[in-house]
């Protein structure tokens, strides 16, 4: 009997995250659900994944925090037996325009989305085994170039650079590591605030004339995750209908 694969997920408590949490399980994997600060929106993923049968665990981390990450690491370790599969799906967005932006903000984001991202994939390559998958969430807002998303899109643009340079770094230990770059996605978090003519406006924008789902983009990841992703190596996967 082959070793069962282990997953660890972050910002899997809601959207994106949690989607790719449930089908990675529903393909075979053990899941570490890791989230910042949602303890019972995670608690309900671990539910989901063990009613059908699967096997997971909540393990809460800021992954800005080095040692927070280590001990989410740790966690699957301990309850799985190691980890072959890292996807980080935690980020923040915090919109304006270049002249009006607050530098907190712009800190507080780059904190997550940039050392963040770096801090799982430090830890990523060095404890996946061989054999294994890494997978960071960019966005598809780098080629659309939207005014008000400078400060997004710069800390997508580092998470794209750290990625494909990561993917160089494992070589020889038949590791993968891409990421995926959703375009307009119908989560909680995208729809908040915005008016029916915007959302409208933006399903329209790619040739399929609708939004993605949360669906769409865990599919994909699943992909390079799984046994039919293996030769796609150092690449961004843009998973938005053909916006860009």
């Amino acid at each position: 009997m082959s070793q069962q694969r282990v997953a660890v997920v972050t910002g899997a408590s809601r959207g994106i995250g949690r989607q790719i949490a449930l089908t990675l399980a529903s393909r075979g994997s053990a899941v570490v659900v890791g989230y910042a600060g949602r303890e019972d929106a995670a608690a309900q993923v671990v539910r989901e994944v063990t009613e059908a049968g699967g096997r997971a665990v909540a393990v809460q981390a800021d992954i800005a925090d080095e040692k927070a990450v280590a001990a989410l690491f740790d966690a699957a370790e301990a309850e799985f037996g190691g980890v072959d599969v890292v996807v980080n799906s935690a980020g923040r967005m915090v919109l304006g325009p270049i002249a009006e932006f607050d530098l907190d903000d712009l800190d507080s984001m780059h904190r997550t989305n940039i050392r963040g991202t770096f801090v799982v994939l430090r830890e990523a390559v060095r404890r996946v085994r061989d054999g294994g998958a890494v997978v960071t969430l960019s966005t598809s807002i780098l080629g659309l170039q939207f005014p008000a998303y400078a400060a997004y899109a710069a800390s997508k643009g580092a998470v794209e650079a750290m990625t494909l340079i990561a993917a160089r770094e494992v070589r020889g230990r038949d590791i993968t590591v891409n990421t995926v770059a959703p375009g307009p996605t119908a989560t909680e978090l995208f729809l908040e605030g915005k008016d029916e003519a915007t959302v409208e406006r933006l399903a329209k924008t790619p040739p399929l004339e609708r939004l993605g789902t949360p669906q769409d983009i865990a599919g994909a990841v699943a992909f390079l995750a799984g046994p039919d992703g293996r030769w796609v190596n150092g690449q961004v996967l843009r998973v938005n209908g053909g916006i860009v």
